[in-house]
């Protein structure tokens, strides 16, 4: 690992054993998600507070050595595209960044979460929409606010009024956002746990989709057939720690959305290991940034690939990284470490082939780059470093 100290110089960095890697990328990232005990705290926080919350997130996911992140929807329109152009700006620091705007949902969809007595916008975490002429407005806004992609909720959610199964937006609604995203040269994604909901995604051609649980076999066909276009985050952190770990804030193990949790991660591991044999691209990325998944904590999705998906550690690493610069529509820039890639670069103290687990501890990622100047510097001893002219 190199880098420049100086006109005519360069410092050279003895690794002494340790592992040099390509920097992580959570595909499935939520920087406006304040590590907070529900989505009410989320989207109930205010937009000033929220703005510097959403910084911090950013700063975090990038200490824990993901030096780029594909934005899963933002909590309010133009966070994540604020917190983007402050890092790209240098303002703060933070991953490479895609942004997102708030999820475009359907009336009673995940996201729509007003109260049927106080109808107020404010009060919802996405963008209600009805109808196709609403979808576009909300699109060409979105666009107008700066965002890099376009997000649809096309199916439920367990946790909301919504069951996951379902699969609640029109193909005639669909459609509109993906010929208006399409327009302006933006990134679709979709949340869609729903087999429907994955049809949907492959018949737009809609990128990103996050989840996938319920994909029947016709789906897993479709998705198959069109598996150069698509990429797949099916967020198990989500679903572990909503079914076993989410106690201490009101969500029992034992209960009915905890028993309602265990029943999909059971159905999200099955398919996600039948996407990774049919060779679809699934990728890291737990929708952190809850209580019970706090950013920070976003490596432990490697373990789990590992553990419960049957990936080796090298193709889980490859999810987080070739595949992240390929999520990130810089497949040619990063994601690896050859000639011609940017250096986005984690020193790791250990193998993380022989122990995954070694990601998750940051006291064990000895230096952190991103795009040749190290957020986080080695401790370099004169063993370690020699000067070069």
């Amino acid at each position: 690992m190199s880098g420049a100290v100086g006109s005519g110089s360069q410092t050279i960095i003895d690794g002494m054993g340790s592992t040099l890697m390509p920097g992580l990328c959570d595909a499935h990232l939520h920087l406006s998600w304040n590590n907070a005990p529900g989505i009410d705290p989320i989207q109930m926080m205010p937009p000033e507070e929220h703005t510097l919350v959403t910084a911090q997130m950013a700063k975090l996911v990038l200490d824990s050595g993901f030096t780029m992140g594909c934005g899963a929807a933002a909590a309010k329109p133009r966070l994540d595209v604020v917190v983007r152009n402050a890092i790209n700006s240098g303002m703060i620091p933070g991953p490479r960044y895609r942004a997102a705007g708030p999820e475009i949902t359907t009336v009673g969809g995940l996201g729509d979460s007003a109260p049927s007595h106080i109808p107020h916008e404010g009060l919802n975490l996405g963008i209600v929409v009805s109808g196709p002429e609403e979808v576009r407005r909300t699109v060409r806004t979105l666009i107008k606010y700066g965002v890099d992609s376009i997000k649809l909720n096309l199916s439920g959610e367990e946790i909301t009024g919504m069951k996951a199964e379902e699969t609640p937006m029109s193909e005639e609604e669909v459609a509109m956002a993906a010929s208006e995203a399409r327009a302006r040269g933006k990134v679709l994604a979709a949340h869609a746990r729903s087999s429907g909901s994955v049809k949907q995604c492959v018949r737009h051609g809609i990128q990103n989709i996050y989840h996938a649980s319920f994909a029947d076999e016709e789906a897993l066909d479709m998705l198959e057939a069109a598996k150069d276009r698509h990429f797949v985050a099916p967020g198990l952190a989500w679903l572990i720690n909503t079914a076993r770990h989410a106690g201490e804030w009101g969500i029992k193990p034992g209960s009915p959305v905890s028993i309602a949790y265990e029943r999909e991660l059971e159905h999200a591991v099955e398919t996600s290991r039948k996407m990774h044999k049919r060779g679809i691209r699934v990728l890291i990325g737990g929708d952190y940034g809850f209580a019970w998944t706090p950013q920070g904590t976003n490596a432990k999705d490697l373990e789990t690939f590992v553990d419960l998906l049957g990936f080796s550690p090298m193709e889980a690493i490859i999810a987080a990284t070739r595949y992240g610069g390929q999520i990130m529509q810089m497949g040619d820039e990063l994601g690896q470490i050859k000639p011609g890639y940017l250096a986005d670069m984690v020193l790791v103290d250990g193998d993380p082939i022989a122990n995954i687990r070694v990601l998750q501890d940051k006291t064990r990622l000895l230096a952190i780059m991103k795009d040749g100047q190290f957020h986080k510097a080695p401790r370099m001893s004169e063993q370690r470093r020699r000067i070069r002219a």
